[in-house]
């Protein structure tokens, strides 16, 4: 099988306007074309790198896995550049893959303002589309047309503040979250979880999503005297700075332990970081450390897929790569045709062994099951890794049972 990729990086911004929206419809491909797959990525400005290891992720599947599950049937991957979190031209660019491009698929969506606001266009268009990282609660319920490898901020964080209380013990809670919608979502979940397990949120405060300074908030959350600093930020570069300004005011040598979710000591950023992440505990859904034989497997094919790359696999390429799958699972069952209900119902069907453990798509939600991980930072090998010392199996997202459609 010839596999076929196409990769552009082009802005919507400077484009033409799209065709209207009226009369939208993914025609039938014609014999022996591929399937176009179009993902929607931040491929330039400060979060580039996340969208780099998205893209990664994807072409390595497509080049290892997904070989033996497409069969003869090629593929097209076209790749769209968000520049960041920029609702009007996410709008842009599904609008033109879909009128121009005639993709049968949308995956990708990093942030979920982008990916809320491609709702209404899903619902016209009838193009399934898979959530590599978006992670806001509500995003699947806003059109029937999503679903979701990533993650939900209330399945990794409500499981983390019930074992910060319930397991550790830990009392008090000093909560530090960036001001947009998954930062409300990890404070809410994970104020849920403490709470659960009779801890007391002490402060709840909000950081700015654009070049934040940590260190103010860091010293106001230390001298709270709090057990416990769960902080939520987007990852990434911001992984880096946060833990800098941590290790400038020195939670650790107050007895404050430090907690969040799995962006916090991200993969990628370990090496940058350095010794300031030890300790640090961490809830998510994958490490690059994880002692599974789906894992070991993906992290030797990325090696020797990128050894021009320093960068390391993360939480988004597994989301990434398992989005591919589920992808490519519609693509097999459809033979390929242009059958968005097929495909849709292939997908809710889906389950696997992933380089996270074992997944699933809950076909009521359309959000992925899995294995949530408690992780520390501890030196490996010579080298910073997010050990997993405790495993909570099969988490859906437990903000939709009780927030059902």
């Amino acid at each position: 099988m010839t596999t076929g990729l196409l990769f552009t990086r082009r802005r919507a911004l400077g484009f033409l306007a799209a065709a209207p929206l009226a009369g939208w419809a993914v025609p039938a491909r014609a014999a022996g074309a591929p399937v176009r797959i179009g993902l929607v990525l931040t491929m330039s400005g400060p979060f580039a790198s996340s969208g780099q290891i998205m893209a990664n992720a994807a072409k390595l599947y497509l080049e290892t896995e997904g070989k033996s599950v497409l069969g003869d049937i090629p593929v097209e991957l076209v790749i769209r550049d968000d520049g960041g979190t920029n609702p009007d031209v996410a709008k842009r660019l599904v609008q033109e893959l879909v009128t121009r491009d005639k993709v049968q698929y949308l995956g990708g969506f990093q942030w979920t303002p982008n990916a809320n606001a491609i709702a209404p266009l899903l619902k016209k268009a009838k193009v399934p589309c898979v959530l590599f990282n978006a992670s806001g609660a509500n995003t699947t319920q806003l059109a029937p047309w999503f679903a979701r490898t990533a993650f939900t901020h209330w399945q990794v964080n409500q499981p983390l503040g019930e074992w910060a209380a319930g397991t550790k013990g830990f009392r008090k809670a000093y909560l530090l979250t960036t001001d947009f919608a998954p930062g409300h979502d990890a404070e809410e979940a994970f104020t849920r979880g403490f709470t659960a397990k009779g801890g007391e949120v002490i402060a709840s405060v909000k950081m700015p999503i654009q070049s934040p300074n940590f260190v103010p908030f860091l010293l106001a959350a230390k001298a709270a005297k709090p057990d416990v600093v769960f902080a939520f930020h987007p990852g990434g570069v911001q992984a880096s700075a946060f833990m800098r300004a941590c290790q400038e005011v020195d939670l650790r040598g107050a007895g404050i332990q430090l907690v969040g979710p799995g962006d916090l000591t991200s993969d990628e950023e370990l090496p940058n970081i350095g010794t300031a992440a030890l300790g640090v505990i961490t809830a998510g859904q994958y490490s690059m450390a994880g002692d599974r034989p789906a894992n070991h497997a993906f992290v030797e094919a990325w090696k020797k897929a990128y050894t021009f790359s320093p960068v390391r696999p993360n939480y988004m390429a597994a989301g990434a790569y398992d989005g591919m799958h589920l992808i490519c699972t519609a693509i097999a069952a459809t033979k390929g045709a242009a059958d968005a209900a097929a495909a849709m119902a292939a997908m809710t069907s889906f389950s696997a062994t992933s380089p996270r453990g074992p997944i699933s798509i809950d076909p009521e939600t359309r959000d992925i099951v899995q294995n949530i991980y408690i992780r520390e930072v501890r030196e490996v090998g010579g080298e910073l890794a997010n050990v997993e010392i405790e495993t909570i199996s099969g988490v859906k997202d437990p903000w939709k049972v009780e927030h059902p459609l």
